[in-house]
């Protein structure tokens, strides 16, 4: 009987290997800023990580893959997911492995609802009238996922919650100053119209990708926003928590030094996607690497 048991639990722990593998191999074809991140992880973190970020990759292409015939049905399905990763009973690799994940390191529910409500968001608008609004949505589809991630990374802190907040805003901000282009060629705009407005700029001009010294001006005052954020996220950094939150750190380097781009191509991300190399990534995620180990040894 006992001979049994042990050959059950060896082929149980054989599939959720291959679900783990499953999501680390979207996480990897993704070719995320995330995955380089990934890597300061110790092993049983960075697998509940891929699991994370397949859920998150799933749930977000329902949005923006244009063969999706009903989306607002796939979400709901997803939801329904959600129920059986909460409930015991997964029937997907992705969500199995989320499954686990979620129990081992005590991730609320929450937070996947949020992100699931960001993905909405996506199906029912197309601009956003003002930064107040935006910000939901960034908080939605981008603070979730960092407060996932740091229930992960493991903090003491209360504070490390805020500067996951925070941080997620800015890496949001980085992304939609990034993909201005992709987003118009989709018919969406999430620069909030306000600001076009007060920097001269038409809807027409940005789905057209009209690139002039106003366009330049409104990307100056949103690069902006978006730095005064990861300023602070920096300043809610709990330093007790620096070594454990050190992959947040590196995800923050690797954002950061994206924007950077973009304001020195001056903007220039109409006609271009603009991005880092994988050795940049990878100097990056050991300059993280460091700093949290330095900051370890003197703790």
């Amino acid at each position: 009987m006992r001979q049994q048991a042990a050959v059950q639990g060896e082929a149980g722990a054989t599939q959720l290997d291959r679900d783990y593998e499953r999501c680390a191999e979207i996480t990897r074809r993704s070719s995320s800023n995330f995955y380089y991140a990934f890597m300061l992880l110790a092993p049983e973190r960075r697998q509940a990580l891929y699991a994370v970020y397949a859920f998150c990759r799933f749930v977000d292409d329902i949005a923006d893959d244009a063969a999706v015939r009903d989306p607002a049905v796939m979400l709901a399905r997803w939801r329904e997911e959600l129920d059986r990763v909460y409930g015991g009973e997964p029937t997907r690799p992705v969500s199995r492995a989320l499954a686990d994940a979620a129990r081992r390191f005590t991730i609320p529910r929450e937070y996947f609802e949020e992100v699931i409500a960001g993905v909405e968001m996506d199906l029912t608008r197309k601009r956003y009238r003002t930064f107040d609004e935006l910000r939901l949505y960034c908080y939605r589809v981008a603070s979730a996922v960092g407060l996932i991630c740091i229930e992960v990374f493991g903090y003491t802190n209360p504070a490390a919650r805020v500067y996951a907040e925070k941080l997620g805003i800015a890496f949001q901000l980085t992304n939609i100053l990034r993909d201005v282009s992709e987003d118009a060629s989709r018919g969406r705009i999430y620069l909030p119209l306000e600001d076009l407005e007060a920097m001269g700029v038409t809807e027409e001009e940005i789905l057209n990708r009209v690139y002039s010294s106003n366009f330049v001006r409104l990307m100056e005052f949103e690069a902006k926003r978006a730095r005064n954020f990861y300023r602070e996220a920096e300043a809610a950094m709990p330093p007790e928590d620096r070594s454990t939150l050190r992959t947040a750190e590196a995800m923050r380097m690797i954002y950061g030094a994206l924007l950077a781009r973009i304001v020195r191509s001056n903007y220039r991300v109409l006609d271009r996607r603009l991005g880092l190399s994988a050795p940049r990534k990878l100097y990056l995620v050991g300059r993280a690497w460091a700093s949290g180990r330095i900051a370890s040894l003197r703790g």
